[in-house]
This record gives C-alpha cells, sequence and structure tokens, in this order.
C-alpha cells in the first residue's frame, strides 16, 4: 500500500496541491501535519507510521515535506528501512526500494541541509550589516516618535464631562495603525 504524507508550515498554506499529487501517485490514504518542519511533534505522521507495513512505501511530494533536517531524515529512512517500508519522493524521483534511490536520498538530504544552513547564515549576516548602519531587524515602527506624542496627548485629552475625549479606537483609526499598536505604545509612556 501507498501512503501519502503531506506537511505545510502554516495554517494559511494550503496542502491541497500535495494532496492531489499524492492520490495522483497511487495513495490509498494521505495523512497532512499543519506545522512548521522544525517542530518536532508531527501527529498525521505518526499516524502513517503507525498504518505502515513492511512492504508499504511512505509518499511525499518533497523532500522537505518529510523531515527537519538531514538527521531527522535519516532517522526517519532507518526507521523505514527496519519496519521493511520504502520510501517515495515524487519530485526527486527518489525510491528506497533501490541501492541507487537510497544513495539519492542521503545527497539530496545533505544538500537540503546545506542549503538550510547557508540561508540562515545569510539571514544572519543581513541582520549583522543592518544593526551596524544602525537598524534593527523586524518590521519598520508603524508610528514615527512625533506621531506616539500626538497619540500619547489625544489619549491623554479629557473631556468637559471628565471622560477620555479620544477612544484607542479614534486614535488608531486617525493614524492608520492598529488598537494594539497604539496600546503598545502607550505603555511605554
Amino acid at each position: 500500500m501507498r501512503i501519502g504524507v503531506a506537511r505545510v508550515s502554516t495554517r494559511d498554506q494550503n496542502p491541497e496541491a500535495q494532496q492531489d499529487a499524492l492520490i495522483a501517485a497511487g495513495c490509498e490514504r494521505v495523512f497532512t501535519d499543519k506545522a512548521s518542519g522544525k517542530l518536532a511533534r508531527r501527529p498525521e505522521l505518526d499516524k502513517a507510521l503507525m498504518v505502515a507495513r513492511e512492504g508499504d512505501q511512505i509518499v511525499v511530494t518533497k523532500l522537505d515535506r518529510l523531515g527537519r533536517s538531514l538527521k531527522n531524515l535519516m532517522d526517519l529512512a532507518e526507521d523505514f528501512q527496519q519496519r521493511g517500508v520504502g520510501l517515495v519522493v515524487i519530485d526527486q524521483g527518489i525510491d528506497t526500494a533501490t541501492p541507487a534511490g537510497r544513495l539519492f536520498f542521503q545527497i539530496i538530504g545533505a544538500i537540503a541541509e546545506f542549503e538550510h544552513s547557508l540561508m540562515s547564515d545569510r539571514t544572519l549576516d543581513g541582520l549583522e550589516a543592518a544593526r551596524a548602519r544602525g537598524r534593527s531587524g523586524g518590521q519598520k515602527p508603524k508610528l514615527r516618535k512625533r506621531q506616539i506624542e500626538l497619540a500619547q496627548q489625544m489619549y491623554d485629552e479629557v473631556g468637559p464631562d471628565g471622560k477620555r475625549k479620544h477612544t484607542v479606537q479614534q486614535i488608531a483609526d486617525e493614524f492608520g495603525v492598529s488598537r494594539p499598536t497604539i496600546y503598545r505604545h502607550l505603555e511605554k509612556s
């Protein structure tokens, strides 16, 4: 039996393309995790492994949909081998039932981990360069210093009845930001 395993990183991503490809590849069942690849918990992958019997194949569309790291992929491959379960990676043409497929799987896994390490290094280098130029990582502030001062003045303004003249929602609307943004800046003042 072919058992499909899909994974999307966030709840916003749609797993349908992976699921369709797995069904087209002859998978009788498809299990879909909605979690970051970095998370150790993969309940749907665990279910797929509970269903898999000797002679079955676990099928994924891409190698990065299966494991978090080379070590994780190698651990899974070893687990599959001990169970007598094959691994098929559709997009990379990997089938661990063959010696060439096992070799290719290990090479692709090493390259994927290397690529991830390079990307992490580039991100850290970029953040370091930005800090050297006086910028910090993350989004640009939604309000400038003067806008924060004006928001605080509006918040502190009291009407003749002794109540606040402006609600936080009105202040947020005035500056085109959300209420939490206003609250965050009011807390700092």
